[in-house]
């Protein structure tokens, strides 16, 4: 890789805080995307989850159109799509359609993983039956399930279509760039196999990185669409004028991220005060600092120091940055400062 400092990217799970709705986590990551295509970012990815209290990253086409359209040159995309919660036709159909809209500028990231519990994940993929061939007449049904979900309360509804041949749209003139992504070396064979570029999700995982990305370029074959292996690395990083803010900044994320490990209730992501506040468990806290030593925390010279370390030990020239720094109390709920100084800062 070039000795340069690895050109920047991100990631955004469109996080929800104690004091935001989802029009606010909306607002917050529009703007975050902007900062980041004024700051020379290569591309803008948006996660997939379901039914997370703190996550409203629920869709990534309408989030892609979303930040596109508000923003200039960066890429957007998928980081990814859970292609096993959708019909493949859906998926291809969204994306060329955002293709057509910003050609050049949409990346289509699939994985494998629901993205969320098994109960939502049933509501997904077979809730309600799925779709028979008494669709038609059990269409007041299916108005009423739709229109219920969208209440707070929520109810689970999934539609299964017949597959037949169709075109995603009708004239296409480009493609979006498809990414495979994973966390363990099953879509690491798969990308290779297939001759796609691949990304591990170390920023979740922080484990098997190297095993991975090496069998990825070991095992690569060359298609008519990429020639050599094509990868990059994801990192959570909170980044302030001062070590100490960046800790305290990457505190609300760090206990969200341990509640989700230990099996604990998920809750909206506190506030920095609300965070600190927290008694972690003594049995919980080497969880915590592991989780935390694989992370970018710092101030800006130590984080953008991280940064180039992690790229150069996984020989990538590209570092995919999803910013965790959390929010004070008192923050305007429509804006997410701190994120937004994770990335000046990272840019230098």
């Amino acid at each position: 890789m070039s000795s340069e400092r690895p050109t920047l990217s991100v990631l955004d799970l469109v996080p929800v805080r104690s004091d935001q709705t989802t029009s606010h986590a909306i607002a917050s990551s529009v703007a975050l995307a902007r900062a980041a295509d004024d700051l020379g970012y290569r591309r803008y990815w948006v996660a997939e989850h379901h039914n997370m209290p703190a996550v409203a990253a629920t869709n990534p086409p309408v989030m892609i159109a979303m930040l596109a359209a508000a923003t200039r040159s960066i890429r957007v995309g998928s980081g990814g799509m859970m292609l096993p919660n959708h019909a493949p036709l859906v998926v291809a159909e969204q994306f060329a359609l955002l293709e057509a809209a910003f050609p050049g500028r949409i990346d289509l990231g699939i994985g494998r993983a629901p993205g969320t519990d098994p109960v939502t994940s049933f509501a997904l993929r077979h809730g309600a039956g799925g779709v028979s061939d008494e669709a038609v007449s059990r269409f007041p049904e299916y108005v009423d399930n739709v229109l219920a979900m969208m209440e707070p309360e929520g109810v689970g509804l999934a539609v299964n279509g017949r597959t037949h041949p169709l075109r995603a749209t009708p004239v296409a003139t480009s493609v979006p760039t498809i990414w495979l992504l994973g966390s363990s070396d099953y879509s690491a064979r798969l990308a290779a196999e297939k001759g796609m570029p691949y990304v591990f999700a170390h920023h979740f995982s922080g484990q098997g990185t190297a095993e991975a990305l090496e069998l990825y370029r070991s095992s690569f074959r060359p298609s008519p669409e990429l020639a050599e292996p094509r990868t990059f690395l994801t990192v959570n990083a909170a980044v302030a004028a001062s070590d100490e803010e960046a800790e305290a900044l990457a505190l609300p994320q760090l206990l969200a991220m341990l509640a989700l490990r230990t099996g604990q209730p998920l809750t909206p992501q506190r506030t920095v005060e609300e965070a600190e506040k927290v008694e972690v468990p003594e049995a919980h806290r080497p969880l915590l600092e592991a989780m935390r030593s694989r992370w970018v925390i710092g101030g800006p010279e130590r984080a953008r120091d991280a940064v180039a370390r992690l790229a150069a030990t996984y020989a990538v020239d590209e570092v995919m940055i999803h910013p965790v720094a959390g929010a004070h109390e008192g923050t305007e709920p429509a804006s997410s400062p701190a994120r937004e100084e994770t990335l000046r800062l990272l840019a230098g």
